[in-house]
């Protein structure tokens, strides 16, 4: 074992109080964040002392640590004891004493509490916190979670996200109001078609589709559930062939697995995920996609739109959606994985049997309720919360209103509907 290496699991053996185990096996992870950096993890699976010739890889034995430190700061990522069981005999907390619970993560972490993250909500005996900046809620949001057994003992820990320091937040003072940004809410607003399951049916529906506001009001930035850190070629390509392929698409085994050494990690190399797509590459990509389409999707020339590319674990990704002239809440896409030295098509998911039971839902109802009647309905119920927002172009967090609404608008009979409700 690398003496680097070595060092690390000794310190983790120390720190964490595994005198009761011993190390299984290890290995180096590597990742990127937004802001273009490469993180290197030491994950590590330490099996009870009693466990001996356990030879089943599917599973690991409970009671198994399984813990992840960044290699450069030490910090622990993720604890996990399988089965929630464990034979550590410190790190035992009582949940009513939150405040020695936030101050062991605040040390494990590096974070300030109330600067950094905050509490969100308890479940059990879960506790889960969320990324702030200085109280603000943030996009895209970190998040840590702690569990723990019966006996108070440490059994799951995850700390997973950003938590940018100062220098990459542009600070300011939020100044945003309902009525500076109406007609942008009012643009927001969309015609689109529900799926209600239990009434077997699609319901079309006035909803205001989310969007952060910069605090001066001039632009805007796009909401996004969930922000990957590959960065992202936008391609926005509508995917069309005049010829058909005879011979059939087969589908290639792929793997993620990375054999990253302790050189590369102690030499901080970049990801080579990092590295740009270039216009070349674009162009051999479209051109394995079309091909790809032709074989497997022959009579969908002009109804697949390529949306993105990107690099993630040697592969480019390539994300596709249909052409859709309605709006709807579950969209049809697919993603590709093509080799990234031969640009070709070797793999996809399709999400059309998720969407499948959708199509088989009735037709929705006659629309007769007009989007200003229906903004006028939902006005009182739409919400400005202040954000900070990563800004790619800038390479910085800034400060924004999330325009949002739980409650619709049915254009069947202007009936005004939590969201929650469907």
């Amino acid at each position: 074992m690398d003496k680097r290496i070595q060092d690390l699991v000794d310190f983790t053996r120390d720190k964490y109080g595994l005198s009761q185990y011993y190390l299984h096996k290890w290995d180096i992870l590597r990742s990127i964040t937004i802001f273009k950096n490469t993180v290197y993890r030491l994950s590590m699976e330490w099996f009870p002392n009693h466990i001996k010739d356990w030879d089943d890889e599917t599973y690991n034995p409970e009671g198994t640590a399984c813990i992840e430190v960044d290699i450069h700061s030490r910090k622990l990522k993720s604890l996990i004891f399988s089965g929630g069981i464990s034979y550590v005999n410190r790190m035992k907390f009582d949940l009513n004493h939150k405040d020695e619970i936030i101050h062991w993560i605040e040390k494990e972490t590096g974070l300030n509490y109330g600067k950094q993250f905050e509490f969100w909500k308890q479940e059990g005996r879960e506790l889960h916190f969320k990324e702030c900046i200085d109280g603000v809620k943030v996009s895209p949001s970190g998040y840590i979670e702690l569990k723990l057994d019966e006996e108070g003992k440490l059994t799951f820990f995850s700390v997973i996200g950003q938590f940018p320091s100062k220098k990459l937040v542009k600070q300011e003072t939020y100044g945003l109001s309902l009525e500076q940004v109406e007609g942008l809410a009012k643009e927001q607003l969309k015609l689109v078609e529900f799926p209600v399951e239990k009434q077997n049916t699609l319901v079309p529906a006035y909803a205001i589709e989310e969007i952060y506001i910069k605090n001066d009001g001039s632009s805007t930035l796009p909401y996004k559930f969930f922000v990957d850190d590959q960065p992202r070629v936008q391609m926005d390509k509508v995917m069309e062939w005049d010829h058909q392929t005879q011979e059939p698409f087969h589908r290639k085994a792929i793997s993620f697995v990375e054999n990253v050494t302790p050189e590369q990690a102690f030499r901080c190399e970049p990801h080579p995920d990092l590295q740009p797509i270039t216009e070349e590459e674009m162009i051999k990509c479209i051109s394995a996609i079309q091909k790809f389409l032709s074989q497997a999707y022959a009579d969908d020339s002009g109804k697949w739109v390529l949306q993105s590319l990107h690099r993630d674990k040697g592969y480019i990704h390539a994300t596709l959606k249909v052409k859709e002239l309605k709006e709807r809440v579950f969209k049809r896409k697919m993603k590709l994985f093509i080799d990234s030295k031969t640009y070709e098509v070797l793999n996809y998911l399709d999400n059309e049997p998720l969407f499948a039971m959708y199509t088989e839902l009735k037709e929705a109802e006659e629309i007769k309720v007009t989007k200003e009647e229906a903004f006028e309905k939902l006005k009182d119920f739409i919400m400005l919360t202040p954000y900070y927002v990563y800004d790619f172009e800038q390479g910085c967090y800034v400060l924004c209103g999330k325009l949002d609404c739980h409650y619709a608008v049915k254009a069947s009979n202007g009936e005004v509907v939590a969201l929650s409700e469907w």
